[in-house]
């Protein structure tokens, strides 16, 4: 069940990128749509605006791929030299291109004082020997080529303009230039396991799957992503041997398989609030507002989320969220009975149906023999069901936060 593996690399361009000054991420956007469509990424290169590196780094991509595309290094700055490069490379000459200036026109028509200067004009210059392919949502045209069968493609880095392009023109380019197999993502969401036990838990399944199926481990914060990859010419096929292999999994791991598909926890729990109809509030001690955020990240998660306090010294839990003073001095503010109160009145004040509540020793220092580094207590609750939990997570600190964020969503939509 194999098909036609085309495989791509992706260039990135740009002394900004290889020395921090920004993070690439048209290379992961652009890969997960590659995918989309079955073509396999083979690699991704970085390289400074250095007209050498940029043609070794094409002459090498040709080795392993079928399509090689370059995001950065066409704007009208001197150190912009993509073009000039690629010139050189395919033994040709800049041109002159009215269509490109029109295009850049019509782009400022709506500002009456834009004056086309010398570096907007040099926009239109591109290689004779390549297919133009207009920008419509900036000044530096796109610019694909082909040779000996491969495919060459030159887009800005801008993202919003990579991704137009790439939506709008190039991908639909490739699908009718390349005969590409099917590929198939299919991810389960495992809790409970740390990946080096889930691996022993699973080893006979995943010895044991077929060869067009392949299998990742995408570990996060205490959840553990098993993703299956397929590929096939024949998706229905492909679909029907897969989740057989689901099928199998399921009754080895059981409900450790906490969810089916990518979403991330807070995307889950946010649908399942909005298919009831309920409401949440939290009071973060530890977490420090880390679960309000990832609510808030989700477009729409206003009418559910409610509000959140962030109860992070002694004195705001007792005189905002009125949790005992006695059991703040004799159970300690990481405990069952702190965490329960910061839930109840929490829910209370922001008259949701349900709360969440997080008290715990992030670390490095604070901990205790009693209380070691990593120990926190998370509670939930609405009217009438109140579940509360200790864990013990470890010594890093941005890993108990991250921890005890995915914990508290998990007890959370137990009780929704």
């Amino acid at each position: 069940m194999s098909g036609n593996n085309v495989k791509v690399e992706i260039i990135t361009i740009g002394d900004e990128i290889l020395i921090g000054q920004i993070v690439d991420t048209n290379s992961a956007w652009m890969a997960a749509e590659l995918n989309r469509i079955g073509i396999e990424l083979a690699q991704i290169t970085s390289v400074h605006d250095d007209a050498a590196q940029i043609i070794e780094s094409m002459e090498s991509a040709f080795q392993r791929a079928d399509i090689v595309l370059f995001t950065g290094g066409i704007g009208p700055t001197n150190d912009d030299i993509t073009k000039q490069t690629l010139c050189s490379y395919f033994n040709t000459k800049l041109v002159f291109d009215e269509s490109i200036i029109r295009n850049i026109e019509k782009l400022f028509a709506a500002r009456p004082n834009f004056v086309i200067n010398e570096l907007t004009r040099a926009q239109a210059m591109v290689p004779e020997d390549c297919t133009v392919i207009q920008n419509p949502v900036g000044t530096a045209p796109i610019t694909w080529f082909e040779k000996n069968g491969k495919v060459i493609v030159s887009m800005p880095g801008v993202p919003y303009e990579m991704k137009h392009a790439m939506t709008n023109e190039i991908l639909p380019r490739l699908q009718h230039r390349f005969e590409t197999a099917v590929i198939l993502h299919k991810t389960m969401q495992v809790y409970g396991f740390g990946e080096s036990a889930l691996a022993m838990k699973i080893a006979d399944w995943e010895n044991n799957l077929p060869a067009f199926i392949s299998l990742a481990y995408l570990p996060n914060y205490g959840i553990v992503k098993l993703r299956l990859s397929g590929t096939s010419e024949n998706i229905l096929s492909l679909e029907f041997a897969m989740n057989q292999q689901i099928d199998l999994l399921v009754q080895i791991l059981g409900d450790a398989i906490v969810a089916f598909g990518d979403d991330p926890v807070e995307k889950m729990t946010g649908d399942l609030l909005t298919t009831t109809g309920k409401t949440v509030a939290t009071a973060e001690s530890c977490t420090g507002g880390n679960i309000a955020h990832l609510f808030t990240s989700i477009p729409g998660s206003s009418s559910y989320f409610k509000g959140s306090v962030v109860a992070y010294a002694n004195d705001i839990k007792e005189n905002i969220l009125h949790v005992s003073a006695d059991d703040l001095k004799s159970k300690g503010a990481v405990s069952r009975e702190v965490v329960e109160q910061m839930a109840s009145a929490v829910r209370k004040l922001f008259n949701t149906d349900f709360a969440v509540a997080t008290s715990g020793i992030a670390g490095p220092t604070g901990g205790t023999p009693e209380k070691p580094v990593g120990t926190v207590w998370i509670s939930v609750c609405s009217a009438d069901i109140v579940l509360s939990k200790e864990f013990h997570f470890g010594a890093l600190r941005e890993q108990n936060i991250g921890r005890a964020t995915q914990a508290a969503f998990l007890l959370l939509k137990e009780i929704i």
